[in-house]
Formats: C-alpha cells, structure tokens, sequence
C-alpha cells in the first residue's frame, strides 16, 4: 500500500495544491460506462421536466381550492395544513411525504456537488487529492468528505434563510454562466468531441431568462445579490496563489505532496485508472506495478482502479 501511495503521489498532478500542470481529463482517461446521452438524456428531459410541472401546478390548484386566502397566509407549512384538513388520521402522509422530497433532493444534490470537486480537481483547480477515487469501490471519497466538510461549516451560521438566499444567487449565476461557456466553446471549438450536441436556439432563451431574473433580483434584493458576489470574488486570491502561480516554494510542494500522501493512506484512494487503449504502454505497465503491493497486502485481485 505504501509504494502504492508513494507512486500515485509521483503523479505529474501530486505537488500542486492548485496548478496548471495538473493532469486534466485527458483523451485517454477511463470514465466508465457511457450511456447513450444523445438518446437518453433528451428523453430524461422531456419527460422529467413536465411531470414535474404537472405535479406542482395541481398541487397548488389542491391547496388554492380547499383552503382560503387568510388560511393560506396563516400558514407556516401549507401542504400540512392541506393535510390536516382534507385527510384526517391520515394526515401525516403529508410531512413524510415533503421529507423523502427533501431527502431526495438533498441526496442528488450531494452527488452532484462532490462529482464537481472532483471535476474541479482534475483540472488542477482544487487540491489534487481530491480528483482521486476508492481502488475499490471506485467513489471520490476526498471529494464527498470535502463537501461533507464544507456543509457544517456553513450550517454553523444562524440564519438559515440568509444563507439560503446567498448559495441560491451563485448557484443561479454560476448556471447562467456555464450556459453562457457552451455558446462560446461552440464557436471557439466547433470540432471538439460533445456526448450531446443540440441546437443553440435553447441555451440562447435559457439565457434571456437567466438575465431578466438576475437583474430582477439584483434590483429586488441588492444587498443579498452584493454579498454573494463577494463571497464568490474570494476565490479570486484564492485561484491566483494556487492555479495562476506556477513557481511556488519546493517546501510548499513538500507539504503539499506530504498531505497528499496522508489523505490517500486514510482514503485508500488512487488516481483513476487510464484506459489501455489510448495510454502508452509505460503507464498502464506502472499501473500494474503500483497496484500489486496492494493486491499482495489486501490478498485479493485487485488490479486497478478502473472503473
């Protein structure tokens, strides 16, 4: 396990809390299994997105038709209240029903937030450690644990409703802006390869009510709206000392590969795995190698962390 480690640290992305000589998402890298995201993905969309706007729309014709305006103002949580007056014994259906919602939602949201780390990562935007997986199990544990982190931190504060409305104003600006990103790639790398391409017509009205939102909320709450943008503006420093700055102290990069070396010894976690077929000979050969202490340390067959 310990040449393991110390191998995987030797990575040309170890040593780099935040650098541009990280290895990114090479051609070569294995992501596992695609499916087919030209047929699926439109068709998750299409049907998704007006389910779910059936739902929420009778939901609301429910609650509007069996309750008053003044029981409706009154009310903390309206579809309880619904419950409680339309199911009787029955009511608590209602609750139960909002946390699976809640805890459904909570749930993909956690994948998909630890997944960008990740992401982030293997564009040597975020410590290196993070951009590695389980040899097993094939997860980003650094990641999960990094978003795991981060949300006690901010579930300290006191006002949660505060904290709703700043996270919800970046997420919603930072949509916009990766919407934005894919009209410009289309231009600036027309050839590159795309999983699913479609017509720019979509990201274009996406994008007109992205803006009139943002404006609106700017002028509606631009205190919150200026908050947030300054706590997205700290990752400005942040990215200058650890993604612009390339010749950083060798004692730096010592500590850096030191912490790398100890966080990959609690997370049992290596780079992933690259693919046969596009990387050279030598790597997948030092692959093997790296991964047989391992085998010989755990007693089974593992030979990779190829997912």
């Amino acid at each position: 396990m310990g040449e393991l480690l110390q191998r995987e640290v030797g990575h040309q992305s170890a040593g780099h809390l935040h650098g541009r000589q990280a290895a990114g998402p090479r051609p070569h890298h294995h992501h596992g299994h695609r499916a087919d995201l030209q047929g699926n993905l439109p068709r998750a969309i299409f049907i998704s997105i007006p389910l779910v706007t059936f739902v929420y729309v009778f939901a609301n014709i429910a609650y509007v038709t069996a309750m008053s305006p003044q029981e409706l103002l009154a009310s903390n949580a309206v579809a309880v209240t619904f419950g409680e007056k339309l199911l009787g014994v029955m009511s608590w259906i209602m609750p139960i029903s909002v946390a699976l919602s809640t805890f459904g939602g909570v749930n993909g949201s956690l994948f998909t937030s630890s997944r960008l780390f990740f992401a982030g990562a293997r564009e040597g935007h975020l410590p290196s450690l993070l951009a590695m997986i389980h040899v097993k199990r094939c997860t980003p544990i650094p990641a999960l644990l990094f978003t795991c982190l981060s949300t006690l931190l901010m579930l300290c504060t006191s006002d949660m409703y505060t904290l709703i409305n700043y996270v919800g104003f970046i997420n919603y600006l930072f949509y916009g802006v990766t919407v934005a990103g894919q009209i410009v790639l289309r231009f600036k790398q027309p050839n590159i390869h795309r999983p699913i391409k479609i017509s720019l017509i979509w990201p274009v009205i996406y994008l007109l009510f992205w803006a009139f939102l943002l404006i609106f909320s700017l002028y509606s709450e631009p205190v919150v709206c200026g908050i947030g943008l300054a706590i997205m503006l700290t990752g400005v420093p942040v990215y200058f000392l650890g993604v612009y700055w390339d010749n950083k102290p060798q004692c730096f990069d010592a500590f850096v590969d030191k912490m790398t070396y100890l966080g990959q010894k609690f997370c049992v976690v290596v780079y992933p795995a690259e693919s046969s077929s596009s990387g050279s000979g030598e790597e997948g050969e030092e692959m093997k190698e790296a991964m047989s202490p391992l085998s010989k340390d755990d007693g089974d067959n593992h030979k990779s962390a190829d997912c």
